[in-house]
């Protein structure tokens, strides 16, 4: 199943037995996936904040921190990529943590590598059922938190999509500075002005004079007709 370079999934590998490691590595590209294998969960941490991802595969038991430990943290992050477990667990209570901290699936090994396939293609299509909003040129994908034009992605980063979803979710009314520093900064944290206002900036030089300084206010988002 080749796919062109562009269209690749692509996958974060965490798995501590280094030649498992290699054989799923060979097996997923072989499918045509983009495989970043790692061998301990500080490493995939690391990538996850560094890159995004389609979907991660994690061994649940590593040393250092478990699987489970890892993806915990993640989502905390907000991050929602989705996520199977490889597990060579046989207690349901991991099982069942696995799901409540935001895991989508598991296998247990020894892994059936055509079953892990499977699992991997139907995960993926799930996620292509997102919902996307036009905004003119570019569409916003709000769950896996991506901006595109055409077919070329616009790096954004997680806060700074968050504020252009607050300020689109607003549908044309302005939301207050005030608002803007307590949802995209969390309690345990400093707001910063002066970080707000370079995102303003920047939110403005791919939209232009749709995002509207309110003086004294806030900002807001200048719907269009062709938005949809």
């Amino acid at each position: 199943m080749k796919r062109n370079e562009q269209t690749q999934p692509s996958l974060l590998l965490l798995e501590d037995d280094r030649l498992f490691n290699e054989t799923l590595t060979d097996f997923l590209e072989e499918e045509g996936y983009r495989v970043t294998a790692v061998l301990d969960p500080y490493t995939a941490q690391d990538e996850a904040f560094a890159n995004r991802y389609d979907l991660y595969l994690f061994d649940i038991n590593l040393p250092f921190e478990s699987g489970l430990e890892l993806l915990k943290k993640l989502r905390e992050g907000e991050d929602r990529t989705p996520a199977i477990f490889l597990t060579s667990r046989e207690d349901r209570e991991s099982l069942l943590e696995g799901f409540a901290i935001g895991g989508d699936d598991y296998l247990r090994k020894p892994v059936d590598l055509m079953e892990l396939r499977a699992r991997i293609e139907a995960l993926l299509r799930r996620r292509e059922g997102r919902r996307r909003i036009r905004l003119g040129a570019y569409e916003a994908d709000v769950v896996a938190k991506r901006l595109y034009r055409g077919e070329e992605e616009v790096e954004l980063g997680g806060r700074l999509f968050d504020l252009l979803m607050l300020l689109v979710g607003a549908h044309g009314q302005t939301v207050t500075t005030d608002r803007i520093l307590s949802e995209l900064w969390p309690p345990e944290k400093e707001p910063s002005y002066g970080a707000l206002r370079v995102y303003i900036t920047r939110l403005k030089k791919l939209f232009g004079d749709r995002i509207e300084n309110v003086r004294g206010v806030g900002y807001r988002f200048v719907e269009e007709q062709s938005d949809a």
